[in-house]
């Protein structure tokens, strides 16, 4: 029998956001009013009610003048569990960000799409044409769950991933907002024509208890306060880490029989990646295990884990109201303690799984059924068409003429699939007319870095992230080619500030923004991303990249052990060491350079590049035959 748990001591203070939540109707004011107004921007307090309808208020700080009013503009973020994308929707997507926006496409860490560059005044034709064309931005921003991921691999032969989508599917479905508020602003009151949500979702919302003690409410799980920050999940199969599990505040793993039938789920909890400079009461952590539930009981137990976190979380700090610091200061009993109250029943203890491994997906594959899936890198996650480089164009052009659902992927890709072999030769043959390089001839850096937006639209961007990464990758490449490296790669990550959007504290080297022309640098998180980075030096000038670099890697080449990672390297050998060996390094003297440092600095390098992307051929085989060709007329 269910359970009714103690309930928490209401908190004496809380912040201006809760008073916001409280008096918005069920997230409808102020926004229902001021979008009815001739202005072009929102108060601070609709703006704030708006992120939960998945727009941020932003202004082009490039286009900032004193003394004139700041350029307003809004980004809006779909919400695709999953990274589901149907072709209507993409189209809809391409057409409304050439006609309302920035003429570019942004794929999200979250599997999501973002449109860039949006006025006030076409706000609301926006929202309503994304979900006319089966999209939504409800939840895609705000204090409640957010796109619940699952591994984008669209496998037919493989049970485990087909119940990683259906199950990301339905916890999405079971913890989006029930306010109306959404179709009575944006579309007028008109209901949106949806599937069917799965009996199993519907009568989970319907039970009471649980953490379902709101249920004579508008909001049966999420209440007058919604959450007390936002909230993540995702759900994935035993040893698939595409989708950063251990940085979600909930991430449930598929567990299936020989048989291949679904028995349940280990669970884990506590994950997140945002903090403060400067404010140490702020920090990063990866999830915990908690323990298993069987099927029957996840959407339950799911319940259970919010509500635990909806009435425990810190509503007055809010840099302290993510769920990573009730673990933390709870410990994993106690919070198991209590989401065993509201869920009613012990939870199992948690399974054995397998070594998790990073997979990105890129490039032709089988998907299990006869058909094919495609695995396309977007840098950065940007869609564009730029130069000879027309990656918006090769996409509008295949989803017009195949129609082919896509899954956006964690890393800032997409996946075309259900491709009949017979379109395998039109399609590529349109991306490589199109300048879209294929997998094998990306650079490896490239292929496994992100960066996010910053600059010039983050409100809260202190520093360049998107715009620098590419000139940052050109210079490790050159670097590691100068010390004898050529061909290694390590997981790259870059923010603009702290909050960590793409994740750098997962990644082997990670730049986070610190002031205007200089970031922090992380180093030794696991190539998989199932360890935290740790911040090697707090405040690196950009222009001392290779300074700072050129001894760490020089020390890797020198002492690592067979075919261990740049990130694994730094864990095991610890920061004291990298740092006694930078400060004592010398760089080689000219005579004693290398045959690595010829060509570096070299002005054929950009030609070279661009000879690359031109052939499709890796721009480290074209350096190193240059570097022959030298050494030839040395001799």
């Amino acid at each position: 029998m269910v359970t009714t748990p103690s309930q928490p001591i209401t908190a004496p203070r809380v912040s201006k956001v809760e008073g916001l939540k409280e008096r918005s109707r069920a997230l409808r004011e102020p926004v229902a009013t001021e979008i009815l107004q001739d202005t072009t921007h929102f108060s601070e307090d609709a703006a704030q009610i708006l992120k939960f309808h998945g727009s941020y208020q932003q202004d082009n700080r490039d286009n900032r003048i004193k003394g004139q009013e700041k350029d307003y503009q809004f980004m809006l973020r779909t919400r695709n569990p999953g990274g589901f994308i149907p072709a209507q929707l993409y189209l809809a997507l391409d057409q409304l960000s050439e006609t309302y926006g920035n003429h570019t496409l942004r794929a999200t860490t979250r599997q999501g799409f973002q449109i860039h560059g949006i006025l006030k005044r076409n706000l609301k034709t926006v929202i309503a044409e994304i979900v006319r064309n089966m999209g939504s931005t409800l939840g895609a921003c705000g204090d409640l769950n957010r796109n619940v991921m699952a591994p984008p691999a669209p496998y037919k032969n493989r049970q485990d991933y087909c119940y990683a989508r259906e199950y990301a599917d339905n916890i999405a479905d079971l913890l989006t907002p029930r306010t109306g508020a959404y179709y009575e602003i944006w579309l007028d009151g008109e209901k949106a024509i949806t599937a069917e949500p799965n009996p199993e979702v519907v009568a989970a919302l319907q039970r009471n208890g649980t953490g379902t003690i709101f249920h004579d409410k508008e909001e049966p799980i999420y209440g007058t306060y919604y959450m007390p920050r936002k909230f993540k999940c995702c759900v994935t199969v035993p040893g698939d880490n595409s989708v950063d599990l251990f940085s979600q505040d909930v991430a449930l793993v598929v567990l299936t029989n020989a048989a291949g039938e679904l028995e349940g789920f280990d669970v884990y909890a506590g994950g997140g990646l945002g903090r403060t400079h400067n404010k140490e009461e702020t920090f990063v952590r990866i999830a915990d295990p908690i323990g298993y539930v069987d099927k029957a009981d996840v959407y339950d137990l799911m319940k259970a884990i919010v509500a635990t976190q909806r009435d425990y979380g810190d509503r007055f700090n809010r840099r302290h109201a993510r769920m990573k610091y009730l673990l933390h200061d709870w410990g994993v009993e106690k919070f198991r303690a209590k989401v065993e109250e509201y869920f009613g029943k012990p939870i199992q203890p948690f399974r054995p799984l397998p070594e998790f491994q990073y997979l990105d997906y890129l490039g032709w594959h089988e998907q299990g059924d006869g058909k094919l899936f495609l695995g396309i890198s977007i840098e950065n996650g940007r869609i564009k068409d730029e130069g000879s480089f027309q990656l918006k164009t090769a996409l509008r052009e295949i989803e017009q003429k195949f129609a082919l659902p896509m899954r956006l992927t964690a890393s800032q890709n997409l996946i075309l699939y259900e491709i009949d072999p017979a379109d395998q030769v039109a399609i590529q043959a349109i991306l490589d007319r199109c300048g879209v390089q294929r997998e094998t001839a990306i650079d490896t850096l490239v292929r496994y870095s992100m960066a996010c937006p910053a600059l010039p639209t983050c409100g809260l961007a202190i520093t360049e992230s998107e715009r620098a990464l590419p000139s940052i990758l050109e210079r490790i490449r050159a670097l590691l080619m100068k010390v004898g490296l050529k061909d290694e790669h390590f997981v790259i990550r870059m923010t603009g500030c702290p909050n960590g959007c793409a994740r750098p504290y997962l990644a082997e080297l990670g730049f986070v923004g610190q002031s205007p022309s200089a970031y922090q640098l992380w180093l030794g998180a696991a190539p998989n991303q199932t360890r935290l980075s740790r911040p090697y030096i707090d405040n690196m000038e950009i222009d001392d990249l290779e300074t700072t670099l050129e001894p760490l890697f020089v020390y890797f080449k020198k002492n690592r052990k067979k075919r261990e990672s740049f990130g694994d390297f730094c864990d095991r050998v610890g920061f004291d060491t990298l740092r006694q060996f930078a400060a004592t390094y010398e760089p080689a003297t000219t005579a004693k350079r290398t045959r690595h440092r010829v060509g570096v600095y070299d002005p054929a390098y950009s030609k070279l590049k661009a000879a690359a992307e031109q052939h499709g051929k890796p721009m480290t085989a074209l350096v190193n035959e240059a570097i022959e060709a030298y050494l030839k007329t040395l001799e």
